[in-house]
């Protein structure tokens, strides 16, 4: 097939790659987070991480605007933009930690702590005193140090907003605009750096066709759920990628 010329990979790869995709699409749409932490740990047993990056980036733009008529009037941009100026400030934070510490020791260690923060969630813990604006801007400051280090940027942004109760309609508006910003600055940066190519282009047309649906039946399921139901998936999302992520660590060391 003349398609999967362009794609250099077969039909069963493709029918895998687009599997993980959807289920990762459906987790978007439902916690408006996860998608990258989804699609990296069911990609990585197909693809090499090199590749799989620069397609993430474009799906994840893409997924954002998919998401757009559920959740623009559920954003709290006030949020979202203290969070982006700690994001600012970390980012160059992590890159410069990233020469000095170990990239797999750290993602250990954050994924223990997002292990032991989601049990304390799930038994009821809540902080509501640490919703000012200097904590969040501190969240976007460890959110992009994070991100530097470990790609799990995310991560300590959703644990802050299930800490202080917020919304699960407005957690899932303010994530989903968040990554919006700043994954489309991450593509621009990637495509202006030659990281993006013709070939990830033709990997990303046939994956994008099946954001729309993984969107819609995620949206479907956020509407039908309880902010309970919400709050537990989120937790085991978080509890399960960690898991994934500490095994993938330790096959690696």
């Amino acid at each position: 097939m003349i398609l999967l010329d362009y794609l250099n990979f077969g039909l069963f790869e493709l029918f895998l790659i687009s599997l993980i995709i959807l289920v990762a699409s459906i987790i978007r749409g439902f916690n408006g987070f996860g998608f990258s932490a989804t699609s990296v740990s069911g990609l990585a047993f197909i693809l090499p991480a090199i590749e799989i990056v620069p397609i993430i980036l474009i799906l994840e733009v893409a997924i954002s605007i998919f998401m757009v008529p559920y959740i623009w009037n559920k954003i709290n941009w006030k949020f979202v933009f203290q969070i982006l100026i700690g994001i600012a400030i970390g980012s160059p934070i992590g890159l410069y930690l990233l020469k000095i510490f170990s990239s797999n020791l750290t993602h250990l260690l954050i994924c223990i702590i997002i292990i032991f923060f989601s049990i304390l969630l799930m038994k009821g813990y809540s902080n509501k005193k640490i919703d000012n604006n200097f904590i969040k801007v501190l969240t976007g400051i460890i959110s992009g140090a994070l991100n530097g280090l470990s790609t799990l940027g995310g991560l300590p942004v959703a644990l802050f907003l299930l800490i202080t109760s917020m919304q699960p309609i407005f957690i899932r508006g303010s994530l989903a605009a968040l990554f919006f910003i700043t994954d489309t600055y991450a593509f621009f940066l990637s495509y202006f750096g030659g990281i993006v190519d013709m070939t990830t282009l033709y990997r990303s047309i046939p994956l994008i066709v099946i954001l729309p649906l993984g969107v819609f039946i995620g949206n479907k399921f956020f509407v039908k759920s309880r902010e309970e139901t919400y709050r537990k998936v989120v937790f085991y999302f978080l509890i399960t990628i960690s898991v994934i992520g500490i095994f993938r660590i330790l096959y690696n060391f």
